[in-house]
């Protein structure tokens, strides 16, 4: 594999294609998207905002 920078998408597709497998299928996956926890105004959350109208 060379380091100079292919001049034609021929010659870039030539270059990839000499990667060798364990370096293009390999390697760690990323984890699914999570679905957020549910979120609901409490008691600590009201606080927060309480008079908040004063600072606005």
């Amino acid at each position: 594999m060379t380091s100079h920078e292919a001049e034609s998408f021929a010659e870039l597709i030539a270059d990839c294609a000499d990667i060798p497998p364990t370096l293009r299928d390999g390697g760690p996956t990323l984890p699914g998207q999570r679905e957020p926890a549910p979120w609901e105004v409490n008691e600590t959350t009201f606080a927060q905002v309480n008079d908040l109208e004063e600072y606005v």
